[in-house]
């Protein structure tokens, strides 16, 4: 089967490109930042903002992250993992300017050399990053590609249904009990280097069942919000009840699922609930890996050789016997 085959037409970059992502000056405050990354509304008179920025106090959709531009070059990135990794350390976020903390130098690439989705996910592992800068050939900013943006551009049904969220999926699942404190998930999520924590409760076996999840985005929105985290129960705040996924289940499945839930992860359960995994929509994107889908299409024209050949012995048998 052709990779251009129209039923697992893979998405170009250039649909998968944010081209209106979340920009912010140097100096704007910290909270400031967050506040537009959660959607909490904030006065924002203090700050001179561009054109193009106004609309940031009215953007209909969370960002799990910001670019820090000057005039019309992206000199710093901040992410929800940064939020987490400074709440960890207890940084008081008050009258701290984005420009103390962002991540620069921003990894960038060219607009023009984008030849296709392997390009941007080879950049993703190789600098172990979710946010992809795309610039014009000036070095202006064009956009941001993510696994976000990339899982909202997803057309390859065939090869979400053949696999399983058992190929993907994470065991290393990092769960707290529920009255763990928030700040102690926040400093779970950067020392285990994860994006949620999953909260469990010992049933009458002592297995882990779970109850809820807190993730990164949870942890920037719990600052917006300016809630103590060293008081605040993971209990009182968990997403619950969980949308919970099967081993067996297809990708399809939990891509639909994300889509509607508006989630980046799930929870998978199974053995009645002792055993825990986690897809992400990163996890989706493992199929888009080269050796992946040449193995994918292998599989496919090794089935459909061997359903030829069993249909032309079929017809050798009917031909036989007549």
């Amino acid at each position: 089967m052709p990779f251009n085959d129209p039923r697992i037409a893979i998405p170009g970059v250039e649909e998968a490109i944010d081209r209106h992502p979340l920009t912010v000056p140097p100096t704007t405050s910290l909270m400031d930042v967050i506040a537009f990354m959660s959607l909490t509304q904030r006065p924002v008179r203090d700050i001179e903002l561009s054109a193009d920025e106004e609309s940031l106090s009215t953007r209909s959709a969370r960002s799990s992250y910001a670019l820090v531009t000057q005039g019309t070059e992206v000199v710093g990135i901040f992410t929800e993992r940064d939020i987490v990794r400074l709440t960890a350390k207890g940084k008081d976020f008050e009258g701290v300017q984005i420009a103390e903390v962002m991540t620069h130098p921003v990894i960038t690439l060219t607009e023009t050399d984008f030849q296709d989705l392997f390009a941007v996910l080879f950049l993703f592992r190789r600098y172990r990053i979710r946010h992809l800068v795309v610039v014009n050939v000036q070095g202006q900013l064009v956009g941001v590609v993510s696994p976000e943006s990339i899982r909202q551009v997803l057309r390859p049904a065939n090869l979400l249904k053949l696999r399983r969220v058992a190929d993907v999926m994470t065991h290393q699942v990092v769960h707290a009990s529920k009255t763990a404190s928030v700040l102690d998930l926040a400093q779970m999520m950067a020392e285990q280097q994860v994006s949620c924590i999953l909260i469990t409760e010992k049933d009458a076996e002592e297995h882990n069942q779970p109850l809820g999840i807190v993730t990164e985005r949870d942890i920037v929105q719990f600052q917006a919000l300016r809630l103590d985290l060293a008081k605040t129960k993971a209990e009182a705040v968990m997403s619950t009840p969980l949308c919970l996924l099967s081993p067996e289940d297809s990708l399809w499945t939990a891509h639909q699922q994300m889509q509607h839930l508006h989630v980046r992860r799930l929870v998978v359960s199974w053995n009645w609930g002792r055993n825990l995994g986690i897809v992400t929509q990163t996890s989706l994107l493992r199929i888009f890996d080269p050796v992946e889908m040449y193995e994918i299409i292998e599989t496919l024209q090794r089935t459909v050789q061997q359903l030829e050949a069993e249909k032309a012995e079929r017809l050798d048998t009917e031909i036989g016997g007549s």
